[in-house]
């Protein structure tokens, strides 16, 4: 009887950290599968046939000891090329090349990468988030990092503790949803503050205005932003009591501005405000300009706050009233349109002055008979609060919540994610420590959190639906419109567990709708936010807030300075699908590189043209339209950018203003390709002042507003704003700088 030899089997490998795994020849077949969808060389038989011809040659090769995964990688390249599939070979090369570069960036930054994140978005999480120890050093993971979130949250529940813990870990881990970075930087701290936004009062005081000016250094110090409205104090050059003359609001933001650099220099995190003039205080014109001057308030957004008597005024080009604060009385009265045109003017140049609606605002607070009417924002404009109101913030990545390939919503999963974002944010209320006792008294009083939105664009493009089109303006109003609704139901059901919040009695929900109130209460007075997310959404990998997508292939300067080239994943899948994608791919994707707009790519499909739209493919009416769409269902505001091409004019920022306003949006933020850029030119002179009282004049020489109003208006040049951490191109988006290429962003988000 003649006996076989007996076989020898690859049963074991090495992977790469020098672990011993049990051996699964699928995984082979898989990767060859990955690298033919780019040349379409053979189906799937061939790569099965393949396989087999790799595990006999690296069992017969390696019949004495257990071949390591590179082992068995570079005998998939040789049976490729053996075959004559040397495209496929090709890209299998270049394939293992990328992750190897990926694996050694990983390894320099020292950060274990526990949840199979992107190295841009381990970078991020290294650099913003991650505890490090006293040398800077990293000495957690970003899964320790949620666990620890999720711990700190969930002590504050009187029973079934570990149960949220474990629902709110899970929640962040697959990146669902993902919370501010506040909760990141205090969870599990001393001191630990897990709210981002504050409003502070500024009172026509020096004690006031300079207790204020402490505040802000304790709010920066934790790590918070923090907005004002300076609309109270007295205009420059009007009398005090002293017997002297006021030098205005301006020169008191400077003392502002002053703190935040003096903490910022100090902190982890960069501080940045909110200031806000009402339309018709004498100040308004310089406050307009008081960017321009160099380094001037530069760790400030500045907004006009506008009434719709005054845009009712702009539109019917009537007079427009200044009046003092201290005294009611008009000390002015010139054109609405005079102050509206020059505050375009200086957006159209620098991005700079915003606008506040604050009716729009107030016509949705419902506290007003309570606390009076909000008249200050955060410092991207999303939050509108009250004096010494705060607000913690996160988002849902609405990536998550599209079904496979069927380009269906998720509705059942964002439903159950919304409730339990809502949990996790009212949990935080309780769970955070807070600067200034006014501020804690105030967060307990009202409880509201800001629950938004991430990855729309993503979305959109994985059901396949262009940006700027009426099928998007809708679908927002339906996916807002289920967070909303999910976001109160999940209050109301908190209300009848843990209470209601202690001003219900006094809101217009109780007083307005009293025989609803006896049958449903809420637990916080506001539960939603479309808020900046420049850095979580790079944490989750998806596009930001409601923006369209940035950019659909760029450099990312993750570790070092020659930067990883990055294609949104969503378009290489869509190239990959092309008819000979192996020749059209990387040739598209190069051009998109060099600054092509896709639009002008031959070869592309039109129906791709259309979806994949960047944020200046959009005109600004469709911005506006997707503002006000996820606007009609949120409580707090919503923080977006309009986008303007370079070539954009001064009137269209002019209609942009208006459109917004009409639409019903609670505030905007412009931003003109290169605007900064660009050296600023002398803005309009200013016509049409008409003199009724002059405010007093001081011996020092204080000019009247007459004065400085009919002085040409000189401005100083603006340099373009590059990343300070990796040097690359910043871009303006959701109201706040960001750098896409390694995650820098200048938002509390």
């Amino acid at each position: 009887m003649t006996r076989e030899p007996n076989k020898q089997r690859l049963t074991q490998i090495v992977k790469r950290d020098g672990r011993v795994v049990a051996f699964n020849q699928v995984k082979i077949t898989q990767a060859l599968m990955k690298a033919v969808k780019e040349t379409g060389e053979f189906d799937g038989n061939e790569a099965r046939r393949l396989t087999g011809i790799v595990v006999n040659i690296v069992t017969k090769t390696n019949h004495k000891q257990t071949p390591t995964v590179e082992q068995i990688q570079d005998v998939v390249e040789q049976v490729l090329m053996a075959g004559g599939h040397y495209d496929t070979a090709k890209a299998y090369i270049l394939y293992r090349e990328k992750r190897r570069i990926v694996r050694e960036r990983e390894r320099i930054m020292g950060v274990e990468d526990d949840l199979k994140m992107s190295v841009n978005a381990l970078k991020a999480m290294a650099s913003r988030y991650l505890a490090k120890d006293e040398k800077g050093e990293v000495i957690e993971s970003p899964r320790q990092a949620i666990e620890r979130v999720a711990q700190a949250v969930a002590r504050v529940e009187k029973s079934q503790r570990q149960k949220w813990q474990a629902a709110f870990a899970e929640m962040m881990t697959t990146f669902k949803f993902v919370p501010a970075g506040c909760y990141f930087r205090g969870a599990g701290r001393k001191k630990g503050l897990l709210a981002n936004c504050f409003v502070l009062p500024v009172e026509d005081k020096m004690e006031a205005i300079f207790e204020a000016v402490k505040w802000t250094a304790l709010i920066h110090q934790a790590g918070g932003g923090t907005g004002y409205n300076f609309s109270q104090l007295r205009p420059r050059g009007d009398v005090v009591g002293s017997g002297g003359f006021a030098s205005g609001p301006i020169s008191f933001m400077k003392a502002f501005d002053a703190a935040t650099a003096v903490v910022m220099q100090g902190g982890r995190h960069r501080g940045a405000n909110m200031g806000i003039l009402n339309v018709d205080h004498p100040d308004i014109f310089e406050f307009i300009t008081c960017k321009t001057e160099e380094g001037a308030v530069a760790n400030f957004n500045i907004s006009l706050g506008a009434s719709d008597a005054f845009m009712k005024a702009v539109t019917q080009d009537r007079p427009w009233q200044l009046k003092n604060p201290r005294t009611g009385q008009v000390v002015q009265t010139v054109k609405a349109r005079t102050i509206f045109d020059q505050a375009v003017a200086l957006a159209w140049r620098t991005g700079d002055p915003g606008m506040i609606y604050l009716d729009a605002i107030n016509r949705h607070n419902p506290v007003i008979d309570a606390l009076g009417p909000i008249e200050a924002t955060n410092v991207c404009g999303e939050q509108p609060l009250h004096p010494f109101d705060v607000c913690n913030l996160g988002s849902i990545n609405l990536a998550k919540f599209v079904v496979g390939g069927s380009k269906r919503v998720d509705w059942q999963g964002l439903e159950a994610t919304t409730k339990l974002a809502v949990r996790f944010l009212d949990d935080g209320i309780d769970a955070s420590e807070y600067p200034i006792p006014q501020i804690k008294a105030m967060a307990q009083k009202v409880r509201r959190i800001g629950l938004g939105v991430m990855g729309w664009a993503d979305m959109l493009l994985k059901l396949g639906v262009q940006y700027d089109s009426q099928g998007a303006v809708v679908l927002a109003t339906k996916v807002m419109g289920a967070v909303q609704r999910a976001g109160w139901e999940a209050s109301a059901a908190l209300a009848r567990e843990k209470g209601e919040f202690p001003l219900w009695a006094k809101s217009d929900y109780a007083k307005k709708h009293p025989v609803l109130a006896k049958k449903v209460k809420v637990r916080n007075v506001a539960v939603t936010t479309i808020a900046p997310t420049g850095t979580i959404s790079m944490i989750a990998d998806c596009s930001s807030g409601i923006e369209p997508v940035f950019a659909l292939s760029y450099v990312k300067n993750v570790v070092d300075e020659a930067g990883l080239n990055y294609t949104h994943p969503l378009f290489e899948a869509a190239l990959a699908e092309l008819p000979g994608a192996k020749f059209k791919a990387q040739a598209i994707i190069d051009q998109v590189m060099r600054g092509t707009p896709l639009k002008l790519i031959s070869g592309v499909p039109q129906e791709m043209k259309q979806i994949f739209r960047t944020a200046y493919d959009i005109t600004p009416e469709w911005h506006i339209n997707m503002q006000a769409a996820f606007q009609r269902f949120t409580d707090n505001a919503v923080s977006k950018t309009i986008n303007f091409p370079a070539t954009a004019t001064i009137d269209d920022i002019h209609r942009a203003y208006l459109l917004a306003w009409r639409e019903g949006c609670k505030g905007i933020t412009v931003y003109r390709d290169k605007s900064k850029e660009r050296q600023i030119l002398a803005a309009p002179e200013i016509t049409s002042i008409v003199p009724t009282r002059a405010v007093s004049q001081s011996q020092i020489r204080v000019r009247t507003l007459v004065e400085r109003q009919e002085e040409e208006l000189k401005l100083n040049p603006h340099q373009a704003k590059v990343c300070p951490e990796c040097g690359g191109e910043t871009t303006f988006a959701e109201g706040c700088v960001t750098c896409h290429a390694c995650g820098w962003s200048a938002c509390s988000a």
